[in-house]
């Protein structure tokens, strides 16, 4: 999942005395450090047997084919570099005139929300304006380039689009000491000790990883579960195999009758939605009069490798509807799912529709893809070749590791959530700063073997959700046009892994009358946006169009959160006014106090 990234402190007014001894001790260790690292993954590379090289993604093949296609325009090319080689002697001219005095104009200039180039040295020192003035054309051109190619299939288009812009970010000036402005200044003024202090903390976030670069986003002791995030009180009331369910205190007089199940995506942990007082949706649910109850999902491990997409629903949110009605006595619920968890709820209201079962009145999709045709950036690590190697590693563990998916995550947004965190921890030597959402970020969790095939197949390469009859589970033809609960679709309009024009596809498939709501910003900015923030704003339109580009046009922009819209809209599906119900008190013993326990087994073994 993708996240903004924290902006990194000041460098405290005596970290630039410099200290030869303290330094050279510092090289020292870090030397130390280094050897025992490389001979740590001598070793894991001999015991495993493995080559130091492999094409998991097809890359090689893919801009094989890219070199091709444009060797076979020789007359593209050489118009290509001669467009280059104009713009740099424009360059070359305007930075000949800026060294007279002479007010011009930049050749290239960054994007309005590229952070790289914030720092004042890139506008007004004339050599590092140069430097980045020559990388942005040259990105630009490469770029250009790569997109106009003609003849290669759309996968290996994207594929080939995805991995240069890769390319292009991490060649960025702004990554390298010599040619980073800040970094330069910090190097010299701390006699270097900047970068001995990143070396080490390189090597801290290679050990930390196992032989594999883990970096380090924020301070992970600065956040505790239950004492300063994942802090809204609530009690554990059921627990199996792959959840544990949390039903959170009442603090209104009166609550609604009907309850409210949250089904969080289990890529990640639930509380993305319970971080601190200010920004948790559930704490402000409750406050709204709903009787909340969040499923917060198992971080699997080998012993698990079997379960099914159909075990996540029926030991999921079938089971969590049973506990909740032993819980309160009430005959249904409205129902929320974030992200994968509303893929999940999709297919649980296909079941529902098939078996007569109406314990869901409503339903809300947060993000949520129930249609992959375009299914965003991560389409580009989702083929045979990509899947099928990626059932082999999952085959020998039982899992897929919650690193390598975050990992995947953060190529998607790589100068935010890599390459600023390489100029902060290892070229300016700080540490990260503590910041919760990052906290959440670094916070991954495993999927299970079987359970993480068969999303990658029969969801995404075969699309087979939105066909009636496509998926089986538990012995159910799943028809998500079969059924007629109210639903409510919200989508953030920057999002890079849920695209709001695809999401929007979710309310012609499923059957019952819908809502279509578009918030401001991205997959979690945009979703996480308390009322009282007033930020981004969001989208309306009464009436469904055809498509999401007519659905915009005639929308309305409106100032604030959805949240205020989503309660407008469930509020008159939520029943009479009840007395509160108090966890533990209804059909449900207390097993222990929210957050619980699942939450807290990290797959980093932190």
């Amino acid at each position: 999942m993708s996240t903004p990234a924290a902006s990194a402190p000041d460098t405290p007014a005596d970290a630039h005395a410099f200290d030869p001894i303290a330094l050279a001790e510092s090289m020292a260790s870090a030397a130390e450090k280094s050897a025992k690292l490389l001979g740590d993954f001598a070793a894991r590379q001999s015991r495993a047997g493995k080559s130091l090289f492999s094409d998991e993604l097809g890359l090689g093949k893919a801009f094989m084919e890219l070199a091709s296609n444009m060797l076979a325009n020789p007359t593209r090319i050489a118009e290509s570099q001669f467009s280059l080689w104009q713009q740099y002697m424009a360059l070359w001219q305007n930075s000949m005139l800026r060294a007279w005095g002479a007010p011009v104009a930049p050749v290239a200039e960054p994007h309005k929300g590229d952070k790289r180039f914030r720092h004042e040295s890139w506008q007004d020192h004339l050599l590092f304006d140069y430097i980045k003035q020559s990388y942005l054309i040259a990105a630009r051109w490469l770029h250009e380039n790569v997109a106009s190619v003609e003849g290669l299939d759309e996968h290996t288009k994207k594929k080939v689009d995805f991995f240069t812009r890769q390319y292009i970010d991490a060649l960025a000036p702004s990554n390298f000491a010599l040619t980073n402005p800040e970094v330069f200044a910090e190097t010299i003024a701390s006699g270097g000790q900047n970068l001995v202090k990143g070396l080490h903390n390189l090597l801290d976030d290679i050990e930390r990883g196992n032989g594999k670069l883990r970096i380090s986003m924020t301070d992970a002791k600065a956040f505790e579960l239950g004492v300063n995030i994942a802090t809204t009180p609530g009690k554990v009331v059921f627990r199996n195999a792959l959840l544990e369910l949390i039903q959170y205190a009442p603090t209104t007089a009166k609550v609604h009758e009907r309850p409210l199940l949250v089904i969080p995506p289990w890529i990640n942990k639930f509380y993305i939605l319970d971080l601190r007082e200010k920004n948790s949706f559930l704490r402000w649910a409750v406050g709204q009069g709903h009787t909340v109850f969040v499923i917060s999902w198992v971080n699997p491990d080998e012993k698990l490798a079997g379960k099914d997409f159909e075990d996540y629903l029926t030991e999921g949110t079938l089971a969590a509807l049973d506990a909740i009605g032993k819980a309160t006595g009430a005959k249904d619920v409205n129902a929320i799912g974030y992200c994968l968890g509303g893929t999940l709820l999709a297919a649980t209201l296909g079941y529902l529709a098939a078996k007569k079962d109406r314990r869901i009145a409503s339903a809300t999709f947060m993000t949520s893809l129930v249609d992959f045709t375009h299914a965003g950036e991560l389409e580009v690590f989702i083929d045979e070749d990509q899947v099928a190697s990626l059932e082999r590693k999952m085959e020998e563990r039982g899992y897929l590791e919650g690193s390598e998916m975050a990992t995947t995550f953060n190529m998607l947004r790589a100068n935010d959530l890599i390459w600023s965190f390489v100029i902060n921890n290892y070229l300016m030597g700080r540490d990260p700063f503590p910041f919760d959402l990052l906290h959440w970020n670094s916070d991954a969790t495993r999927m299970p073997a079987k359970m993480h095939s068969f999303y990658l197949r029969n969801l995404y390469m075969r699309n087979a959700l939105r066909e009636p009859g496509g998926v089986t589970l538990d012995g159910v033809p799943i028809d998500l046009s079969a059924s007629r609960v109210p639903t409510y679709f919200v989508s953030a309009i920057e999002d890079h892994i849920a695209p709001w024009k695809t999401t929007y596809a979710g309310t012609s498939i499923l059957g019952g009358p819908s809502r279509f709501v578009l918030s401001g910003s991205g997959h979690i900015a945009g979703m996480i946006n308390p009322p009282a923030a007033n930020k981004y704003g969001y989208w309306t339109n009464a009436k469904l169009a055809d498509s999401p580009d007519a659905w915009l046009e005639g929308a309305k922009q409106n100032e604030g959160s959805w949240w205020t819209d989503w309660q407008a809209w469930v509020g008159e599906r939520t029943g009479r006014a009840v007395p509160p119900r108090i966890p533990g008190k209804g059909g449900l013993k207390v097993l222990g106090d929210a957050p619980g326990t699942y939450v807290r087994t990290r797959a980093d073994g932190r």
